[in-house]
C-alpha cells in the first residue's frame, strides 16, 4: 500500500483535484525542503495511473496499476532523481561487503533524461497516461536541463511531467516558463508539532524551529540524536573571531556544505530579526548570544553577510575545497559582524 499524503498537504491535494481534468503536460511543485514534496508528487503520479481512482482523487491501492506502482514496476511510470537519492532509498543492502570507488552523484545527468526517449515513443501499457516524476529539479546539471527543456518544448501526447523543487531561482527560466507552478507550503507550526509528537520526537519545538518549520527535516535531524555539528558552527557565529573561524572550518570540512550554509543563513535571519524587531525564529536556544551580538553589529554589515552567504549557496554543492569554502564564508562573516 502506498503512503498517503501528509496531514498538512490535504488542502493542497484538494486544490490539485480541481485542475486534474485539465492538467498541463508539466507541473512544477515548489516549496521549502523537508515538507514532503517528493512523497506528494509520487502519490499524485500513482493516482494519475490508478484504474479505479477514489472520489477524493486518491489511488485505490487495489487495481493492477496500483500493485505495479507499489512494486516499483509500473511500465508507464518513470522516476528521475540523483544517484545519491537512489542509494539512500536502497539502504545498506550490500551489507558493507563492497565499496564504490567514488561517491554517488548528487546531480541529475543528461543520460538519465535521454533514457526517457524510448519510454515516450512507445504506446502505453494500459492505454492511459505516461507519468514522469523528477526531483529535485535544481539537481539537473546544465546538459540535463537543456535536454529536459527540449522535451518540454515538444511534449509527447499523453505524458505528464511532475517536477519538484526547493529553489525555483536555481532553475532555468525557460524550464519555469514551460511548467505550471503549484506551491506546497510549510505546515502551521502547531500542526507540524502535533505530527512530530506522533513520531515520538523529543524537543520537537526546538528541532522544528532549527529546520525552519519543515517537519520532515526536523524528524531527520532529531533522529541523528545530537546537535554537535550545528552547535560547533553556531558557537563560532556567536563569538566571531579569525582564530575561531579557522578552527571551525578545519573541524567542519566533512559536514555537508549545503547544511552549513543553511544553518548560517538562519542564524543571520535571527540576528537581523532580533536587531530590528526583537524576535527570534530559528535558534531560541541562543537568544542571549544573538541579543549580545545584535547590539554590536551594524545593518550594513548584516546585509553584506546575508548577501555573501546567499551567493555561496549556489556553489555549496560543488566546492573546489570544502575547507577553503568554509574559511572564506566564516572569515567574511567575522569581518561583517565582529
Amino acid at each position: 500500500m502506498s503512503q498517503m499524503i501528509f496531514p498538512w498537504q490535504q488542502d493542497a491535494w484538494t486544490q490539485l483535484q480541481q485542475v486534474r481534468h485539465r492538467l498541463p503536460h508539466a507541473v512544477l511543485f515548489h516549496g521549502p525542503a523537508g515538507i514532503g514534496k517528493a512523497a506528494f508528487i509520487e502519490h499524485f503520479a500513482q493516482a494519475l495511473l490508478c484504474e479505479d481512482v477514489r472520489a477524493d482523487g486518491h489511488p485505490c491501492n487495489a487495481c493492477a496499476s496500483c500493485g505495479w506502482f507499489a512494486q516499483q514496476s509500473h511500465p508507464d511510470f518513470r522516476r528521475i532523481r540523483p544517484e545519491a537519492f537512489e542509494e539512500e532509498a536502497a539502504g545498506d543492502d550490500e551489507g558493507g561487503e563492497t565499496k564504490k570507488s567514488k561517491a554517488p552523484s548528487k546531480e541529475i545527468k543528461i543520460e538519465q533524461v535521454r533514457q526517457l526517449a524510448d519510454f515516450m515513443n512507445i504506446s502505453t501499457h494500459r492505454q492511459g497516461l505516461r507519468v514522469v516524476v523528477l526531483y529535485p529539479a535544481e539537481a539537473l546539471n546544465m546538459p540535463a536541463s537543456n535536454a529536459l527543456l527540449k522535451t518540454l518544448e515538444e511534449p509527447p501526447p499523453g505524458t505528464v511531467f511532475l517536477l519538484s523543487s526547493n529553489s525555483l531561482d536555481r532553475l532555468l527560466p525557460t524550464i519555469l516558463s514551460r511548467c505550471r507552478k503549484f506551491a506546497l507550503a510549510l505546515p502551521a507550526h502547531e500542526e507540524a508539532l502535533a505530527w512530530l509528537a506522533e513520531q515520538g520526537v523529543q524537543d520537537a519545538d526546538g528541532w522544528l524551529r532549527e529546520q525552519g518549520g519543515a517537519p520532515l527535516a526536523a524528524l531527520a535531524q532529531a533522529e541523528t540524536g545530537n546537535r554537535e555539528e550545528m552547535d560547533t558552527l553556531l558557537q563560532c557565529l556567536a563569538h566571531p573571531s579569525v582564530e575561531l573561524a579557522l578552527r571551525t572550518a578545519d573541524k567542519m570540512q566533512k559536514v555537508p556544505l549545503t547544511a552549513v550554509v543553511a544553518w548560517q543563513q538562519r542564524w543571520l535571519y535571527d540576528l537581523f530579526s532580533i536587531k530590528l524587531t526583537g524576535r527570534i525564529r530559528y535558534y531560541p536556544r541562543y537568544q542571549r548570544e544573538l541579543k549580545g551580538l545584535a547590539d554590536r553589529v551594524t545593518v550594513p554589515g548584516m546585509l553584506a553577510a546575508i548577501k555573501g552567504t546567499a551567493e555561496r549557496r549556489a556553489t555549496s554543492d560543488h566546492p573546489l575545497s570544502p575547507k577553503l569554502f568554509l574559511e572564506d564564508m566564516l572569515l567574511d562573516y567575522t569581518t561583517c559582524c565582529a
